[in-house]
C-alpha cells in the first residue's frame, strides 16, 4: 500500500478498507507518513465524508495505535464524559470532581484547544503546578489514588489521536463528523472508561450547527462506543450563546469554582448537573434523574464536591489556594467594561464569533504550537433574554495587548443582537440519546 494511493482514494469518494485505514493511521502514528500527506487525507475525509463503517474502523486504528487501559485492577468502573466543543464549555472541571465526590472514580483523557472551541487542559493548565502531561502509570495512580484524574493524551494513550488533533486544528478540518466522532471515542476508549456521557454541542458555537448535525454525531458515538462493550449516553446540548458567563482560560477555572461553590451562573449550574445526573443514571449509582438530583445537591451543599476538587488539582500538582485566592491564577493587564450601545432586550450573541475574538485576544491557537495567553477573555454581565439600557454593563474585557482588547470590543459589541421585545428563550438541553 502507498499512502498517496489511499488519499487519492477518498479524495475521488471511494469508501477505504479497514486495511487501509489502518496501514494509513499506524504509518503516521509511526512517522512514515508525514504531516503533509495526514493533512491531505484529513482534508479529503473533511470534502468527502466516511461511512459508519470507516469511522468505526478509523476510531479503533487510534484508539490501537497505543495502548488500551484495562482499568479494572483499579476500579469495577470508571466513568468518564465528553464535549463535541463548545465556547465557554468548563464543564468538566465542575462535573468531574462532583461526580468523584461520591465515591465514583473519574478517569478522563482530555484535549486541548481547537478552532474557536476552548480546550480544558488549557484550563486547567493557568492553575499554577497543574500538571496535564501524565504518563500511563502517574494516570492510573492518580486515579487509583484520588478517584480522579484528567489529562492529555500521552505518547502511548491513542497517539495517532493526539498527532492528528493538533494537525486537525490548523488544517481547516475540525468540523468533520468522522474526524470528530473518531477523535472522541479513540480517547475514550483508549483511557479504558466504562460508562461514557457525550456532550454535543448544537449551534452558532458548536461544530454541529443544525440538531440533524448534533443528532447524527450522538449518534454515531453512541453506537462506537455500545459495540466496543461501553455504557453510552449522549447530551445534545444548546451552544447559540456561550455556556456561562465567562470565556478564556483563567476566567472560566474562576467560573467553575464558584459554581462548585454553589454561585455559578444560572445556566451553567444546570448544564453541569444535567450531565452529572445522567452519569449517575448511566452508572446506575442513582435510582433516576430526581434520586440523582438529590445526590448531586448534597455533595455541592456540604462542601464535598469542593474538596474533592482541591484534592485534584493537588494531587496533579497544582496549587488548590486558587479556591480561596485568584489572584493567584494569570490577570490581565487590562481589564474594563464595556457599556451597552442601546436599550432594548438582547435578541443574541454569537458564541462562535465570541470563541474567534478570545483566540484572537490570544486565548486559543492560531498555529500548532502556540503559547496560550491564559488571563484573557470575557466575562459576561448580560446574555439572551436580558433587558438592558443604554451605558450599562454588557460584559467585562480581559486583554493584555491595547490593539488587540480595541479590536476585541469592536468584534463583540457585533456580535450582539438587539430586539425591541423579549425574544424566546434558548433551550438549554435539546435531547439525550441513550
Amino acid at each position: 500500500m502507498r499512502a498517496v494511493d489511499i488519499i487519492a482514494k477518498k479524495r475521488d469518494g471511494d469508501a477505504l478498507t479497514r486495511e487501509e485505514i489502518d496501514f494509513f493511521i499506524q504509518g503516521f502514528t509511526r512517522g512514515e507518513i508525514p504531516d503533509y500527506q495526514a493533512a491531505a487525507w484529513a482534508m479529503a475525509v473533511y470534502l468527502r465524508g466516511m461511512t459508519n463503517e470507516e469511522t468505526i474502523a478509523l476510531t479503533l486504528a487510534m484508539a490501537h495505535s497505543g495502548k488500551v487501559l484495562d482499568l479494572s485492577s483499579v476500579a469495577p468502573r470508571v466513568l468518564d464524559k465528553h464535549s463535541s466543543g463548545g465556547v465557554g464549555d468548563k464543564t468538566t472541571i465542575v462535573v468531574a470532581p462532583l461526580i468523584a465526590s461520591l465515591g465514583l472514580p473519574v478517569g478522563k483523557m482530555s484535549g486541548r484547544g481547537l478552532g474557536f472551541s476552548g480546550g480544558t487542559l488549557d484550563k486547567l493548565e493557568s492553575i499554577p503546578g497543574f500538571r496535564a502531561d501524565l504518563d500511563t502509570d502517574a494516570f492510573i495512580a492518580q486515579l487509583r489514588q484520588h478517584g480522579i484524574v484528567v489529562s492529555g493524551q500521552t505518547h502511548d494513550l491513542a497517539p495517532a489521536d493526539g498527532k492528528l488533533y493538533a494537525l486537525r486544528d490548523v488544517t481547516g478540518t475540525v468540523a468533520s463528523l468522522p474526524l470528530i466522532a473518531s477523535s472522541i471515542m479513540s480517547k475514550k476508549i483508549a483511557a479504558g472508561a466504562q460508562i461514557i456521557v457525550l456532550d454535543v454541542k448544537v449551534g452558532h458555537g458548536a461544530f454541529m450547527k443544525t440538531d440533524a448535525q448534533a443528532t447524527a454525531l450522538a449518534e454515531l458515538m453512541v453506537q462506537i462506543g455500545r459495540g466496543v462493550g461501553r455504557s453510552v449516553a449522549a447530551i445534545i446540548s444548546d451552544m447559540n450563546q456561550p455556556l456561562g458567563d465567562a470565556v478564556g482560560n483563567a476566567l472560566e477555572v474562576i467560573e467553575a469554582i464558584e459554581t462548585l461553590k454553589g454561585r455559578g451562573p444560572a445556566d451553567f449550574a444546570e448544564h453541569c448537573l444535567e450531565v452529572a445526573s445522567q452519569m449517575l443514571v448511566l452508572a446506575q449509582a442513582a435510582r433516576d434523574e430526581a434520586d440523582a438530583r438529590a445526590k448531586l445537591g448534597a455533595a455541592l451543599a456540604d462542601g464535598r464536591a469542593l474538596q474533592k476538587f482541591a484534592e485534584w488539582i493537588e494531587g496533579q500538582g497544582g496549587t488548590a489556594r486558587v479556591m480561596d485566592d485568584y489572584s493567584l491564577l494569570p490577570r490581565a493587564r487590562w481589564v474594563e467594561p464595556i457599556a451597552a450601545p442601546r436599550d432594548g432586550f438582547i435578541a443574541g450573541i454569537d458564541a462562535q464569533a465570541v470563541g474567534l475574538t478570545v483566540m484572537d485576544l490570544g486565548g486559543g491557537r492560531a498555529q500548532k504550537g502556540d503559547a496560550i495567553d491564559y488571563a484573557v477573555g470575557v466575562v459576561f454581565c448580560r446574555k439572551v433574554g436580558a433587558h438592558v439600557t443604554r451605558g450599562e454593563p454588557l460584559f467585562t474585557l480581559h486583554a493584555n495587548d491595547r490593539a488587540k482588547f480595541d479590536a476585541a470590543r469592536v468584534r463583540l459589541l457585533a456580535a450582539y443582537e438587539f430586539s425591541d421585545t423579549a425574544p424566546p428563550p434558548l433551550p438549554l438541553i435539546h435531547q439525550i440519546i441513550r
